[in-house]
């Protein structure tokens, strides 16, 4: 680290780039089994919260598989890897006053844990789509849970891995009762009063 000099000192301030823009920079956490509708809630809300004039980035776990974190695995060590990176790519968003539609299964609350103290509690915001597997099953858009159920894929969340349920999340919201509409609003009331500047 001796011959590392970070210069965030002498860069623009997240409250210039948050004034440039008009909003706060956030991280909305989605979390949750696969097939729970994450992904989908997010680019929902990235099309209102765009309609609004707010500036968002969707990070989603296959998307960011085939990028940044493209060679990890899904050995314990990796996927603590996996969110870590996102986790710290997350906080640069928020720093540029950017809101952050995360979409990770992180099925530990040991994980989750981590990446809200790399972005910071006050940016981070846990929504727990809490869909249940039985449902997750029955939309199967991957085919996961089938390849899981015949023995194809080890430690799979929700078949032969644990899901930890958060036990506090900013909202807990199950899409197999409500329309992505539904969802939507439900979500937007919960994050807009923390994205309006004070």
């Amino acid at each position: 680290m001796e011959n590392i000099h970070p210069i965030f000192d002498r860069t623009e301030s997240r409250t210039d780039k948050e004034r440039l823009l008009g909003h706060r920079g956030t991280v909305v956490w989605f979390t949750g089994l696969s097939g729970s509708g994450k992904s989908t809630l997010a680019i929902a809300l990235e099309r209102e919260l765009s309609a609004r004039g707010i500036l968002c980035r969707i990070l989603d776990g296959d998307n960011v598989r085939c990028g940044i974190n493209a060679g990890l695995g899904f050995s314990e060590a990796d996927r603590r890897e996996n969110i870590r990176r996102v986790a710290e790519v997350c906080r640069l968003f928020v720093d540029t006053g950017v809101v952050v539609l995360a979409c990770f299964v992180s099925p530990t609350r040991e994980l989750r844990g981590m990446a809200r103290e790399i972005v910071g509690a006050r940016d981070f915001c846990e929504v727990y789509v809490a869909t249940p597997l039985a449902e997750c099953e029955r939309r199967d858009v991957k085919g996961l849970y089938a390849k899981a159920r015949q023995g194809g894929i080890r430690d799979f969340t929700g078949i032969s891995a644990p899901f930890e349920e958060p036990e506090h999340p900013a909202l807990r919201i199950d899409t197999s009762g409500r329309s992505v509409g539904e969802c939507t609003d439900r979500i937007l009331e919960t994050i807009l009063p923390e994205i309006k500047l004070k």
